[in-house]
């Protein structure tokens, strides 16, 4: 089990470091990694309604995901990602736990690498819609719904 701290936060609430540190793992996961050349910053992390889930060692981030509200009222999840060096030990688990706990009973959304479809499962998500390509790798549209 990872030791990291699990916080949340909003974009006003993040001092200018941490994030920095924030953007920069969200880099090498995505840009770096997985060659995905894209506008990672978009805009959306400094929108009132979105949080800044992410898990730290020491004021290092190891794992992270921001949390969207729509403007049709639904929630969505995206950008999760762990450090290379923190992966395999639960830690996106505890995270997806911590985004839920937040959200609460109200539906929720993320667009999926199709290859964990089924980890997002564990979580209470379905698949929403048919496969689509965004920048090279599958993804698939999932949902959960609201508590009733």
């Amino acid at each position: 089990m990872d030791s990291s701290e699990i916080v949340s936060r909003s974009f006003s609430e993040l001092d200018p470091e941490m994030a920095y540190r924030l953007w920069r793992l969200r880099a090498d996961v995505f840009v770096v990694e997985q060659d995905c050349v894209y506008p990672d910053l978009d805009g959306r992390d400094l929108e009132p309604g979105t949080r800044h889930v992410f898990a730290h060692e020491d004021g290092e981030p190891t794992a992270y995901l921001r949390i969207l509200a729509e403007p049709d009222g639904v929630v969505r999840i995206g950008r999760v990602c762990v450090a290379p060096t923190h992966r395999s030990a639960g830690l996106a688990g505890r995270l997806m736990t911590a985004a839920l706990d937040e959200i609460g009973d109200g539906a929720s959304v993320l667009g999926a690498q199709a290859h964990l479809r089924e980890w997002y499962e564990r979580f209470g998500y379905v698949v929403d819609g048919p496969e689509y390509d965004e920048d090279g790798i599958l993804h698939v549209p999932m949902r959960r719904p609201a508590a009733a």
